[in-house]
């Protein structure tokens, strides 16, 4: 399996198209704009989808780096929402456990429905994961001993 290297760049003034031609040429491949503008209102609270997505941090002013804590989370909170539970007790179950939002808050069964197109992008890499299979394995292993138990 390949991996995905991501690049953030930030923009001043135009885009300059002989630039994305170069970085085509380099074997980049263009996959979002972010736009921004400033807003008049005072005090209003920057939203979540703001900054890198979660489990990854801008390691220098133009490279995505892997958060380790993030990306546990990330493995956690799939690790639950596949056991097909309600989005209170995938909340729940991170918040007992100690995971936290990117802002250090309690998760809530919003966050965590937020959290779906995050997952949706981050779940190829989780899956072909060691720390996955390792999950698995240990889940099929708790699951058998409970069968055993009811016999």
């Amino acid at each position: 399996m390949s991996i995905i290297e991501r690049m953030r760049q930030s923009v001043q003034g135009l885009v300059n198209l002989d630039e994305i031609r170069k970085l085509q040429e380099q074997g980049w491949k263009l996959v979002a704009v972010e736009w921004e503008r400033e807003r008049p209102e005072a005090g209003v609270r920057p939203s979540a989808s703001e900054g890198p997505p979660f489990g990854l941090h801008i390691k220098d002013s133009s490279t995505l780096e892997e958060d380790p804590r993030e990306t546990e989370t990330l493995a956690a909170m799939m690790d639950l929402i596949i056991q097909d539970g309600p989005y209170s007790f995938v909340a729940q179950e991170l918040n007992r456990k100690g995971y936290r939002t990117r802002e250090g808050l309690k998760w809530s069964p919003v966050s965590v429905f937020q959290m779906l197109p995050r997952l949706i992008d981050a779940g190829p890499r989780i899956f072909s994961t060691d720390d996955w299979r390792h999950r698995q394995e240990a889940r099929r292993r708790t699951a058998s001993t409970t069968l055993e138990q009811l016999k």
